[in-house]
């Protein structure tokens, strides 16, 4: 199934949201509708602080969502990605989508002269570190946290 990625847009809040919604309790998690609304128009914003959002489509439907900030790193002088949040609807996984959104944001950063994207994933993510030991390098930092 060809997959195709594209910016997200205003008109894609109802299904980014069922995206994000998926994603967030996949973790385990959820934020009030303050966040779900601060984050959406962040995704959409154009400031160097914001956060960028991509979709993954098949068949015109929204199946996967990416966001990733560009930001400044001590140890470079260039802008590094940090990818925050993926998701492919279960139903769809393993068609090339998270590949596809993963590669998408690969290509912003070699446009931008970023050399590094990195992301963090719970060590029980099974599938995910599938695809992720085949598009990037595992590495043995620890994350703390306040």
């Amino acid at each position: 199934m060809e997959t195709t990625i594209r910016a997200l847009r205003a008109s894609d809040e109802a299904e980014w949201r069922r995206l994000w919604t998926g994603y967030l309790e996949f973790y385990e998690a959820s934020v009030a509708e303050e966040v779900y609304q601060t984050t959406f128009a962040r995704l959409l914003g154009d400031g160097p602080h914001d956060f960028h959002g991509l979709i993954a489509e098949q068949d015109g439907k929204p199946v996967g969502l990416i966001h990733y900030l560009f930001h400044r790193h001590c140890w470079r002088v260039e802008n590094v990605i940090y990818l925050q949040d993926l998701y492919v609807d279960p139903a769809v996984r393993g068609t090339g989508a998270g590949r596809a959104l993963i590669e998408a944001v690969y290509a912003a950063g070699d446009a931008a002269g970023c050399p590094s994207v990195y992301w963090l994933t719970q060590d029980f993510n099974a599938t995910a570190r599938q695809l992720y030991d085949r598009v990037a390098t595992l590495t043995s930092f620890i994350k703390y946290q306040r």
